[in-house]
């Protein structure tokens, strides 16, 4: 059977480190660099383990006369780990460990840049350990807010929107008392809001896409005395949204956005003017949108989903 291009490269660095033409820090180097090429076009599952071998590899000759690189190779090695799909906590707890051992050598060593995307990353780890209540997300937008004062909006408008993105996530997550929910909710529109100043359909599609829809979800649930209009809002957002999300192209996000625009456009009335003559026909654009949107989940095995939308057409 032919080797994978994973296990090519776990073999060529290996042989890197045999080789005595190169350096030890060299070798460290190498072994980075094929660990950062498995993690960025990763054909299967195997080639994030690939990646944490070759990292494992690194750290072992890294010992302690190479700070800078030792942390280098633990930021790499908790990207693959938290990369990894498993149902358990094990791994992300890995990934916290490798973070957070790197973090203090980054501070010493590297740059502000640096520093401000290993907060970042540990900042994603918690937020996935919240649910298994093993971290919390305080500290995780702690995190973020901390790599905001390096990822400034006109210097870093992906970093600074991710970021932002994140924030909101982890407010409209946290639980609060019925009288911290509509700051909760708040505060995450704003975060939206202020992601969205510097990112650009034209320049970043992917991140505006994501944003708008996001917004468009806080805005629709947003506890407030003017539902109505914040629904509205919220379909605003979502055709924004389908501005840069197709099916041909990205057909998961579409359809989810198509699900989302579906949801709100069931609680508005025809006429916002004479709410009493009911939403007949907002409801049966609904239901095409659905529709579509189950199609689409069906055809990408997204049957979770699929299943879900289909409920909300059956209560229609």
């Amino acid at each position: 059977m032919a080797s994978s291009m994973s296990e090519v490269a776990v073999k060529t660095a290996i042989a890197a480190i045999e080789s005595e033409s190169a350096t030890l820090a060299e070798k460290i180097e190498m072994l980075i660099e094929l660990g950062i090429e498995l993690q960025k076009k990763p054909k299967e599952i195997q080639d994030f383990w690939n990646a944490v071998s070759l990292y494992s590899h690194a750290l072992e000759l890294c010992q302690e006369q190479y700070p800078f690189l030792k942390a280098r190779v633990l930021t790499g090695m908790g990207t693959a780990l938290r990369s990894i799909p498993n149902e358990g906590a094990d791994l992300l707890q890995q990934a916290r460990e490798c973070y957070q051992t790197a973090l203090p050598l980054l501070q010493a060593y590297a740059s502000p840049e640096e520093v401000a995307e290993t907060e970042m990353n540990l900042g994603l780890v918690l937020q996935a350990l919240v649910p298994f209540h093993q971290a919390r997300l305080v500290d995780s937008i702690q995190l973020y807010q901390r790599a905001l004062r390096v990822f400034k909006g006109d210097t870093y408008p992906q970093e600074f929107a991710i970021l932002h993105n994140n924030i909101a996530i982890a407010y409209l997550s946290m639980p609060m008392s019925s009288e911290g929910e509509d700051m909760r909710q708040a505060l995450a529109v704003q975060s939206f809001q202020q992601a969205l100043e510097w990112i650009s359909l034209i320049d970043h599609p992917n991140e505006y896409g994501m944003l708008q829809n996001n917004l468009g979800n806080a805005l629709q649930y947003l506890p407030s005395a003017h539902a109505v209009d914040n629904n509205w809002r919220a379909i605003r957002a979502y055709d924004e949204a389908l501005k840069v999300r197709n099916k041909r192209d990205t057909p998961i996000e579409y359809a989810n956005t198509l699900a989302n625009k579906a949801n709100a456009l069931s609680n508005l009335p025809d006429d916002s003017e004479f709410p009493e003559a009911g939403n007949n026909l907002h409801l049966l654009q609904a239901r095409e949108y659905y529709q579509e949107a189950a199609a689409i989940f069906r055809q990408y095995g997204r049957f979770e989903q699929a299943e879900m939308v289909e409920q909300a057409i059956s209560e229609l």
